[in-house]
């Protein structure tokens, strides 16, 4: 038996013995498949303990759950396992067990106790799991499938191109890490000494070209080192050959009463600021163009017509659509408040000719949001949630529109 001893210290019995010495719970639980790792963050509920999203985790496990009134049901290869929510026990086919916390609701994501990574799976499926505490690690034995098997099925139109991200066309996606060179981008009051926005989203936005092209997604960085590139032309990278343009930021306020108490993640799509929140972030982030020489041909058009112009376009629709998705994915991962989507103002999103989001990932004005930003472990969580959402996008779009092979020229139809 296992006891876990949660970040806020209550301690979680997992039987009824626990061994002597409690074990902290791990900041995140490791999928390990055959194609490949998915690592989940850990959440500490009170009064629960240590928690993981449900979708991520069974998803990587190539899993998904059904809702049947407070019960939640899926099936592991043959073995039906049923949680009823509220209630601390998971029913496996006809037998029921104990287990340290009850399957939860937050919001609209389903959460699990840990101990069902941790002990039940490996515990009642043997054969196939097992668990490295050390690492915080579950291992799905299951092998894979041959590769003249994919190659035959995709060759007949119904397995995917890039078998890792389960797409079937060959994407292509623009990362812009947002500022660079001489634009610091906002100044990270609660970064360490000399860490600016310009080096968060530099670090997260390399990390997320990994995470796409461990997906099979091909990538296109609006720039890989701290150099400055005009806001102008960063939407202009993705174009035809582009099927999704995203920019990565850092929120922050001015100072105000409780200015270091907000938090959180939210994502922009083009079109006019609903609210003064949603002005403001524009207002910050369009405040990059004064490092810039605009030419006369921008001058004239403005921002303004490229505006009206593009609120005609499908884009848009599926630009909305994209950031809902990052604002469900980033939800699973980033431990503060989910601030929405929303319109925005925005000049680096409204030369793309694709559809494109900004992504504000987390405020540099709390103390909370600075170190998940800043920590290394947290950077690559947040990649691998966007990676994930970009992904379901695309895999989403396909289904919509009927993709069946690759595409010719790497960008979604109009």
């Amino acid at each position: 038996m296992r006891r876990w001893k949660p970040a806020g210290g209550l301690l979680i019995l997992l039987g009824a013995v626990a061994p002597l010495a409690a074990a902290p719970a791990p900041d995140a639980v490791v999928v390990r498949t055959a194609r490949g790792e998915t690592r989940i963050m850990v959440r500490s509920d009170p009064g629960s303990g240590p928690m993981i999203p449900a979708s991520p985790f069974l998803r990587a496990l190539g899993v998904s759950p059904e809702f049947r009134g407070a019960w939640v049901e899926f099936r592991i290869g043959p073995e039906p396992f049923r949680f009823l929510l509220g209630v601390p026990m998971v029913m496996h086919g006809s037998d029921p067990v104990p287990i340290s916390a009850s399957a939860v609701m937050r919001g609209d994501t389903l959460f699990l106790p840990l101990q069902f990574a941790g002990e039940i799976l490996p515990s009642r499926l043997g054969a196939r799991f097992s668990w490295d505490d050390s690492a915080g690690r579950l291992v799905d034995r299951t092998p894979a499938a041959p590769p003249s098997v994919v190659a035959h099925t995709a060759a007949a139109g119904g397995a995917p191109v890039n078998p890792a991200g389960g797409l079937v066309r060959r994407h292509s996606v623009t990362i812009d890490p947002g500022h660079g060179g001489i634009d610091p981008g906002n100044p990270g009051l609660q970064f360490p000494r000399g860490v600016t926005e310009k080096h968060v989203t530099l670090a997260v936005g390399l990390l997320l070209r990994e995470e796409l092209q461990a997906r099979g997604v091909r990538v296109r960085m609006t720039r890989t080192t701290d150099t400055l590139i005009d806001l102008r032309h960063r939407g202009r990278s993705c174009t035809e050959d582009c099927d999704l343009f995203v920019s990565l930021h850092v929120n922050s306020l001015r100072r105000r009463p409780g200015y270091q108490q907000v938090r959180g993640f939210e994502t922009y799509f083009l079109g006019e600021a609903k609210t003064e929140d949603a002005a403001r972030v524009a207002r910050m982030e369009n405040d990059a163009v004064r490092f810039e020489r605009p030419s006369e041909e921008e001058t004239v058009r403005g921002i303004d017509f490229i505006l009206k112009d593009l609120q005609m376009n499908e884009h848009l629709r599926e630009s909305a659509r994209f950031a809902t998705l990052v604002q469900e994915h980033l939800g699973r991962v980033h431990p503060g408040e989910d601030r929405g989507v929303r319109a925005g103002n925005y000049i680096v999103l409204n030369t793309a000719r694709r559809p494109a989001a900004l992504i504000e990932m987390g405020f540099s004005t709390n103390p909370q949001d600075g170190r998940l930003l800043t920590t290394p472990a947290s950077q690559r969580a947040l990649a691998r949630s966007m990676a994930d959402a970009i992904v379901a996008y695309l895999s989403e779009y396909e289904r919509r529109t009927g993709a069946m092979g690759p595409a010719t020229s790497g960008g979604l139809s109009p």
